[in-house]
């Protein structure tokens, strides 16, 4: 555990130092596209975060390659190898996109390019489990499909929410953590060696969210863009690639001593791909309610739009904070539910304590504007926006008598701030005309006032009749 918990960290820290610079570069570079109608932020933010995350996951692969534990993950197999040729492919065709823009149809084929190219160095599903059946050998053929789809799928559904500042970052890493502790169950705790290479994709993966996210939380100074999204999809679709179809049944039936705690303990590999499927069930909802409601309306399914799960949570009156917060809720709320139902032997705890997260969960999500306020002994701990505002109250009530104005009267929200009382105050105040000479106040009473100012009908000068 040691060694990964120093691989995450180099990775984190790398990520976050190179991020900096390469925000400089992307202002250089001017990968800052305009603001399109369908974005949510309000000024041009740099992209290319994705050459960050691609440097800390090549730092935190050397530091794994020079322990004495890891190292053994890259002698005993090809899946490092692959991983870094095919991130590599993904991440220059999403530098491309995010600088110049690449055609839908031309991603997708460079999608299908990259997952080719793993599946052609050997990271390929071999057998499906099957409840009752047991390993089930798939051609090679079949697996090649099987595993090119799950990469686009995941690649697109992790690009897919990719629109709220720290929405995907939060969203994948949520995925990683409950990701990692089910394959180092599987590892440390069944001695598995075939779960090693997904326990290390799935620590490169949190450390590189985790170093970008401090950038990238709202308000962003720079987002990650396709470069990014597109390159931590692929990782989780290898992390799930790696471990379906390699751990044999037999060696956790030894381990449990019957086959029905074995079903129970492998729930998420006999059904193919259900765990790194349901770590990511928010984000694949949001791609295929995307695909239909698109297709349904005669466009293409890859034409943007303003109508993702993020985006209507902001219509219904959340914050951009609070919509990130609900949609991080879910996600954990799916990912570490299926991790804790094929860890523990009592189901029924399991399912009560979801069903009790999931009605705070509705709860919170049908009360968008309700914003509580902290205690006074807590507010300078909290975010201003939790805070008891103090009533402040204004004597510009007579403004209206004094200007000769109808309706314009003094505040006393907080919200509208001091500049409508000093604006108010210096009306009424008659300082400035006990200042004026007795010729300056001829003048200014001779100035027009209501209709005449318009129709040009005063007298302006005090001698004559105004004129045009």
């Amino acid at each position: 555990m040691r060694e990964y918990l120093l691989v995450l960290f180099c990775t984190a820290a790398v990520t976050y130092l190179l991020t900096g610079p390469v925000r400089k570069f992307a202002i250089a570079a001017g990968a800052m596209p305009p603001v399109r109608a369908r974005d949510v932020h309000r000024e041009p933010t740099p992209r290319l975060g994705g050459i960050a995350m691609f440097g800390g996951l090549c730092a935190g692969i050397l530091v794994a390659s020079q322990l004495d534990n890891l190292s053994k993950v890259f002698s005993q197999g090809t899946d490092i190898r692959a991983l870094l040729s095919g991130a590599g492919i993904m991440w220059l065709l999403g530098v491309l996109d995010d600088k110049w823009g690449v055609d839908a149809l031309v991603k997708l084929g460079g999608q299908m390019i990259a997952a080719g190219v793993m599946v052609w160095q050997g990271v390929t599903v071999i057998t499906l489990p099957v409840p009752g059946v047991g390993p089930v050998a798939v051609s090679p053929t079949q697996g090649m499909v099987i595993s090119v789809v799950l990469v686009v799928v995941m690649v697109n559904a992790v690009n897919f929410i990719d629109g709220l500042d720290g929405l995907a970052g939060g969203m994948v890493c949520i995925a990683a953590i409950a990701f990692f502790l089910y394959s180092y169950r599987l590892w440390y705790g069944y001695t598995i060696s075939d779960a090693a290479p997904a326990v290390l994709f799935s620590v490169l993966l949190i450390g590189m969210c985790l170093g970008f996210l401090a950038h990238n939380m709202h308000p962003a100074r720079i987002f990650m863009g396709d470069s990014g999204s597109m390159m931590l999809g692929l990782m989780l679709a290898v992390a799930a690639i790696s471990i379906t179809g390699r751990v044999d049944p037999d060696l956790i039936t030894s381990e449990l001593g019957s086959q029905t705690a074995t079903v129970h303990a492998l729930v998420p590999i006999y059904i193919p791909l259900l765990l790194p499927l349901t770590v990511i069930a928010l984000p694949l909802a949001d791609l295929l309610l995307a695909v239909v409601r698109r297709t349904w309306a005669g466009q293409s399914p890859f034409a943007a739009d303003k109508r993702h799960l993020h985006h209507r949570l902001l219509q219904v009156g959340h914050s951009h904070s609070r919509a990130v917060l609900i949609m991080y809720f879910w996600a954990a709320l799916i990912a570490f539910g299926t991790v804790a139902f094929s860890v523990t032997n009592t189901g029924r705890t399991v399912v009560l304590t979801l069903a009790g997260l999931c009605l705070v969960g509705l709860v919170v999500l049908l009360t968008p504007r309700f914003r509580p306020r902290a205690p006074r002994a807590v507010q300078a701990f909290v975010p201003p926006r939790y805070r008891r505002r103090p009533v402040r109250r204004t004597a510009a009530a007579p403004v209206a008598e004094s200007t000769g104005t109808t309706g314009t009267t003094g505040s006393a929200d907080p919200a509208e701030g001091p500049e409508l009382t000093a604006e108010s105050a210096g009306r009424t105040s008659s300082e400035p005309m006990a200042e004026l000479s007795a010729e300056d106040k001829r003048l200014l009473g001779g100035v027009p006032k209501g209709s005449s100012a318009v129709t040009g009908r005063g007298h302006g000068n005090g001698r004559g009749r105004w004129e045009r």
